[in-house]
């Protein structure tokens, strides 16, 4: 006698497994947003599973104009420069891509140069180095092109930068694939932020007597630089700890007292809190 099996069922999605989670049917964006939250907030859900949710919700609706670095901010390379000035720029910028320039015209991108790339320079070629011989192709956008578009493009295409045009065929900026990333999974560093000398000042003091606090400094730092002594068995940062006294995401501007110290938030994006202004009170 045959006997009927049914046939494996196949796996659910993510976004098929997350919808499991919620417990009505959402209308819109911001009930769904709700009822991810709610998940998250009865321990459905982590912080960072929610937060890149999040974050691949927003670069439906974002553009590139909205993530851009600014034209002025770019870092260029002229085709025709000496190899020895290129190398400079090249080393003291620590990026590892460059647009490059023609006819002393920044607006004339003929293509991308990859650091890597100059390692043939200095191959023992008897030849001089042809910088444009070592150019990439260029990628050309609009700045209202969407990021999850620009995304899959960037995908498909394997190109890490593309260079942003305005309405005038003008360089307005450029825009990475760590860019758009970075809108869903939050801040992502490399050696060179590490090493800039910026980035480790966590703690700043103001001249009216309160801090600059960087939301990622360890508790334990913060303990030792402003004599607390809050406790890190719960949380790392003075981010996770104040955030979790609001209860909610705050924005920049909300303050809270803990302790002794007054905390007022001065910059934050839709995921987390990045800096705050602190005072202790007496101070």
């Amino acid at each position: 006698m045959n006997e009927d099996h049914p046939s494996p069922q196949p796996a659910k999605s993510w976004l098929e497994r997350i919808g499991q989670l919620v417990s009505g049917e959402p209308r819109n964006i911001d009930e769904l947003l709700d009822e991810l939250r709610g998940a998250q907030a009865n321990g459905l859900l982590s912080n960072d599973t929610l937060s890149m949710v999040e974050g691949a919700i927003e670069v439906a609706d974002s553009t590139v104009a909205d993530i851009m670095l600014p034209r002025a901010q770019m870092v260029c390379l002229p085709a025709d420069a000496a190899l020895t000035e290129i190398l400079r720029r090249v080393i003291e910028s620590g990026h590892s891509r460059f647009p490059v320039y023609s006819d002393d015209d920044p607006d004339q991108i003929i293509g991308i140069l990859l650091a890597k790339d100059l390692l043939k320079c200095f191959a023992g070629a008897s030849e001089p180095c042809n910088i444009r011989a070592l150019l990439r192709p260029a990628v050309l956008i609009p700045e209202s092109k969407r990021l999850d578009i620009l995304l899959k493009e960037f995908r498909l295409s394997r190109n890490h930068m593309a260079i942003v045009v305005d309405e005038y065929g003008g360089v307005a900026g450029l825009v990475t694939i760590e860019d758009v990333l970075e809108e869903i999974v939050g801040e992502i560093d490399d050696e060179h932020d590490e090493d800039d000398p910026a980035r480790g000042k966590l703690i700043q003091a103001q001249s009216d007597g309160s801090f600059l606090v960087n939301a990622l400094t360890p508790i334990a730092d913060f303990n030792e630089r402003l004599g607390s002594d809050f406790s890190d068995d719960e949380f790392d940062t003075i981010g996770g700890m104040i955030t979790s006294e609001f209860g909610h995401l705050p924005e920049p501007g909300e303050e809270t007292k803990f302790g002794r110290f007054q905390f007022r938030v001065t910059k934050a994006d839709a995921r987390r809190v990045q800096q705050f202004a602190v005072r202790v009170h007496g101070a």
